[in-house]
């Protein structure tokens, strides 16, 4: 009985690694823009309610995420560009932004849960309206924001996670058009000595036409 032993392919084994790359860097991609999306728009959105009682009863107050911490907001910015910047570096470089990327959304995590439970906004808010530096919101209420907020986080430190992993294996913007600044040499057409005008074109240029 012979026994026969499957050879992998070349071509497949060289082709894992660049459909690794594909399938992370869209993911990357969706995940980074997405996530900074959703933190930039949770911002917007109010976080927590509550009144405070005035002259004529209670006054109705809201605290929208930009209002209890900014940090998310400018995090994701932070991100998005920081996603961007990975595929203009290479190396190192792309390893400590793929880093910052990574920071930007544990730190969006971090701002939106502890904003969970701020009242700090509202309290401000209550002293500003009743005229009393002592005043305070009562009848807090809470919305689910904080934690729309922190989702995108998670996608944004997912994106970062992918880029330290993968990153290595992801294309970069091409040096096709870089110039270093040093001139290029002319190219100069031969000299036809047939052509009164390709003499004097030269003599001009200092050159000797005969080649002598």
């Amino acid at each position: 009985m012979v026994y026969v032993t499957a050879v992998p392919h070349p071509r497949s084994e060289a082709a894992a690694p660049v459909r690794s790359a594909r399938r992370s860097l869209a993911l990357a991609l969706l995940c980074g823009a997405v996530g900074a999306a959703v933190a930039l728009l949770s911002s917007r959105q109010g976080w927590s309610a509550g009144t405070v009682t005035v002259a004529g009863g209670d006054f109705p107050l809201t605290a929208k995420g930009s209002d209890v911490t900014g940090v998310p907001a400018a995090l994701a910015i932070v991100g998005l560009a920081a996603l961007v910047a990975v595929f203009a570096v290479r190396r190192a470089g792309r390893i400590l932004v793929s880093l910052l990327l990574v920071l930007s959304g544990a730190g969006t995590i971090a701002a939106a849960l502890l904003g969970v439970g701020d009242s700090s906004a509202l309290d401000e808010k209550a002293a500003q309206a009743a005229g009393d530096t002592s005043a305070t919101a009562t009848a807090l209420t809470h919305t689910a924001w904080p934690y729309v907020a922190a989702l995108g986080g998670a996608l944004l430190l997912l994106a970062g996670l992918l880029a330290v992993r993968y990153g290595r294996l992801w294309p970069a913007m091409s040096g096709r058009y870089e110039r270093d600044g040093t001139p290029r040499p002319r190219k100069v057409k031969p000299v036809d000595p047939d052509r009164p005008e390709d003499l004097w074109k030269a003599l001009d240029r200092g050159e000797d036409p005969t080649g002598a």
